[in-house]
């Protein structure tokens, strides 16, 4: 593409927030691959969008300086229900506006298991090794046993309100916590190697990539050959896009939420009232730890509230949540 896609972006930047007022968005965009997700674009999203891409603007010209093949690979991470998806498509959408078409991969195709057994898979990780780490400590009685097996069919062994009750339980949570850390966002639990691959294929300039689709059924799984000739940036939504095990991402966008912003949100979106299961939360509280450990390398950091953060800025704000 010689430097059709660092032209383009030199020629946007001038008025570029002004531009991005003027366009008119259609009722629906392309967003992500990932078969059956659907977004829901507001005004909000809108407005995070328009103050995202002039920032990455820049990066993205000094980044494409020197690079022959003019290609540019985007990543937008962050945690749950912070607007990954939405941030995404309106990126994807703005650039192509530009004249950068670009292509929006969901990562969630990229786990070895689908979301039920994934899901499974996760529980079973945090019990096994919390299992292992009473027997280590001494701790695993009769009495214990049953009295484990209770709270598990009672989904409450992960509930940290209980250990005052059970002496034994903050032992059981602390190693099936250690455990779940060795799972959540490692290889063990994603494909790294086929997204670096299909990463790779596209900096070297392939025309065809074979891209991965996956359902919520084991039978839901098949590849699709997508055609990137006339492509220049990818689009990477995923919470785990900005991953030490990810290589190749040239400009990680980080939309960042506190974990009391991210446990209201799940609130309001619940609409029977009910909050997240103590093990979601731990889920969730582990991510969300993993996503602070990875922030320094992200390009662009934008607040819940819409606001660019510089690093220094959300280690303060993360500190005071």
């Amino acid at each position: 593409m010689n430097n059709t896609l660092l032209n383009t972006l030199k020629a946007a930047r001038e008025g570029l927030a002004e531009r991005l007022d003027s366009m008119t968005l259609p009722a629906e965009i392309p967003h992500g691959d990932m078969p059956g997700d659907k977004v829901l674009i507001t005004e909000s999203h809108v407005a995070k969008a328009k103050t995202i891409l002039p920032a990455l603007v820049d990066k993205m010209i000094a980044a494409l300086e020197n690079k022959p093949l003019q290609r540019c690979v985007l990543s937008v991470c962050g945690g749950s229900g912070v607007g990954k998806s939405e941030t995404a498509s309106l990126l994807g959408w703005y650039l192509g506006q530009l004249g950068a078409k670009s292509y929006i991969l969901s990562g969630d195709n990229y786990p070895h298991r689908i979301p039920e057994y994934n899901d499974a898979e996760r529980l079973r990780v945090f019990r096994d090794t919390g299992l292992k780490g009473l027997v280590a400590a001494g701790l695993h009685t009769a009495q214990v046993s049953e009295q484990l097996h209770q709270l598990m069919e009672e989904d409450k062994d992960a509930d940290p309100a209980l250990c005052a009750e059970y002496g034994w339980l903050s032992a059981y949570q602390a190693a099936g916590r250690r455990g779940l850390k060795g799972y959540l966002g490692t290889p063990n639990e994603i494909d790294f190697d086929r997204v670096n691959s299909i990463i790779a294929q596209f900096q070297a300039g392939a025309e065809q990539i074979s891209l991965k689709r996956m359902g919520r059924r084991p039978s839901e799984l098949w590849a699709e050959t997508v055609d990137f000739s006339e492509t220049s940036v990818l689009i990477i939504e995923w919470t785990h896009s900005n991953n030490d095990h990810l290589a190749g991402v040239d400009l990680p966008v980080l939309l960042n939420s506190t974990p009391a912003e991210t446990m209201a949100h799940r609130r309001e979106r619940n609409r029977d009232g009910k909050v997240d299961s103590p093990f979601t939360t731990m889920v969730l509280e582990i991510e969300q730890g993993l996503l602070a450990s990875q922030a320094h390398k992200a390009a662009v950091i934008l607040s819940k509230s819409g606001e660019l953060l510089s690093y220094a800025e959300y280690q303060a704000l993360m500190a005071n949540a």
